[in-house]
């Protein structure tokens, strides 16, 4: 009986130096994310965070803090990444899709963990995926705290992958936003959106590529851009212009509810945040629509109500604010990057709904 060959885990498609490899090569992206509050190295089985410190003014943050937990994917916009074989990008949707979560209620985001199951695990690919995660924590104001990335060469193809994301954040107690002041006259500020952000894929995907056949190579003359240029374009975050107005009011209160628009649109998510005998009235045309939206449509083709169903349709966040503060609050959002329109207002309602009008 002849000798048989001792296997090992790289033998069964684990790459341990691989994964050695990655985790120096992402050590520089993640440590940009660090403010003074991360705590212990960066190789520890956990990550330390100090809760209630500011670098800055050395005092106490929260008297009576709230911690606020979520957790998200990228979804099917993975394909498209894989499709076009950028997925630089794909970590921004990551934390957008969370931290824009985590605002809605007045918290702000403190720390990012992410989790990545892959094929195979190839240090330069992986690094190129956090580095996008880092740089979507800087623009959300988090450190990027730890994560995982699991090598699962039966589940996943060599080079596909899957992604989940973890945020965690703070708020005041006594400032806690969660709709219950809204009330019939509220302005409805929409902040616009950079495109179809990370939901409705399905329908993208079949529309573009089962129905019309195209490439993401292929050059689109409305949107000046390729197929994959346009799809694959980051979820805009909302957190520094959103979180620099909570905290410039800090005796009144005159953001009364906030929603993040992802599955389901508008009609899908401003009811989460309004009260009992309360609706929200949209005017179609009180915002540019983008291109995209347009283009989409024609090429499924896919009615209007469908579209407004499924996709953000140009507003990826909406403020619903006090009439009196509508302006200023519009103005600050503005000189911070953002495009705000006056989308909307709360009526009285039998039932917590969008019509559009």
């Amino acid at each position: 009986m002849g000798q048989i060959t001792p296997i090992t885990y790289k033998d069964s498609g684990v790459d341990i130096d691989a994964g050695d490899e990655m985790v120096e090569r992402i050590r520089n992206s993640v440590r940009r994310t660090y403010s003074t509050r991360v705590m212990g190295p960066h190789d520890a089985f956990a990550g330390m965070f100090r809760l209630d410190y500011n670098e800055k003014l050395f005092k106490r943050n929260y008297t009576d803090p709230v911690l606020v937990g979520c957790t998200d994917g990228v979804g099917s916009k993975l394909k498209v990444a894989f499709m076009v074989g950028d997925v630089t990008t794909v970590g921004i949707d990551l934390v957008a899709m969370n931290v824009n979560d985590l605002i809605v209620c007045g918290a702000e985001p403190l720390f990012f963990l992410d989790y990545l199951g892959v094929g195979k695990l190839e240090p330069g690919r992986m690094a190129d995926i956090v580095a996008g995660v880092a740089e979507g924590c800087v623009r959300g104001d988090c450190a990027l705290l730890g994560g995982e990335t699991a090598e699962m060469p039966d589940f996943y193809k060599p080079d596909e992958f899957d992604m989940a994301g973890f945020a965690v954040g703070v708020a005041e107690m006594g400032r806690v936003i969660d709709g219950k002041q809204i009330e019939p006259g509220d302005v409805v500020l929409g902040l616009a959106s950079d495109g179809v952000h990370s939901n409705g894929y399905a329908l993208v995907r079949r529309i573009v590529f089962d129905r019309a056949n195209l490439k993401v190579t292929d050059h689109v003359e409305e949107l000046g851009e390729t197929v994959g240029a346009a799809l694959l374009r980051p979820t805009r975050i909302y957190v520094k212009p959103v979180v620099r107005v909570l905290r410039k009011y800090r005796v009144k209160r005159p953001v009364r509810g906030m929603a993040h628009i992802t599955g389901g649109g508008l009609e899908g998510n401003v009811p989460r945040c309004l009260p009992a005998g309360t609706g929200v009235e949209i005017k179609k045309g009180s915002w540019p629509i983008p291109p995209v939206f347009d283009w989409l449509a024609r090429l499924g083709p896919v009615e209007e109500a469908e579209m407004y169903r499924v996709f953000n349709m140009g507003i990826g966040y909406v403020m619903i604010v006090r009439p009196t503060f509508a302006d200023s609050i519009a103005a600050q959002l503005e000189r911070d990057g953002e495009r705000v329109y006056r989308i909307g207002r709360v009526v009285k309602s039998k039932t917590q709904e969008v019509r559009f009008k």
